[in-house]
């Protein structure tokens, strides 16, 4: 991860490892703008899993630039990989309300292990 002029890491500076889970969708927004979203699955320290009895989070995921795009949608899911990002607090309406999440904005997304069950 990049640092700043002043030596230090961004605050707002994410880290992860998982597999990909579905398959990534391509979406334009009203303002023309592109995006692509999909999920990742990681899973929780041994820790985190004997309190909350849940092993795995699943994150969304959103790549903006031209370059990730291209790389986000020729992932497939069950394929294992590392990015760098930065979370983002998200509100949605929906038919209960608004409703908020929180995802990560790529910076890096890198494939470490291509899937290897067969279709």
């Amino acid at each position: 991860m990049d640092e700043n002029p002043d030596g230090h890491f961004p605050d707002n500076a994410v880290r992860l490892r998982g597999r990909v889970s579905g398959t990534p969708e391509t979406r334009t927004l009203p303002s023309g703008d592109e995006l692509v979203s999909l999920r990742i699955v990681v899973p929780r320290s041994p820790a985190a899993r004997k309190r909350s009895k849940v092993g795995i989070d699943t994150i969304e995921l959103t790549a903006w630039s031209s370059a990730l795009r291209r790389k986000a949608a020729r992932l497939t899911e069950g394929d294992v990989i590392e990015i760098t990002g930065e979370l983002r607090r998200r509100f949605v309406r929906g038919g209960a309300g608004v409703m908020s999440f929180v995802g990560v904005d790529l910076l890096t997304c890198d494939r470490v292990r291509a899937e290897t069950t067969s279709r």
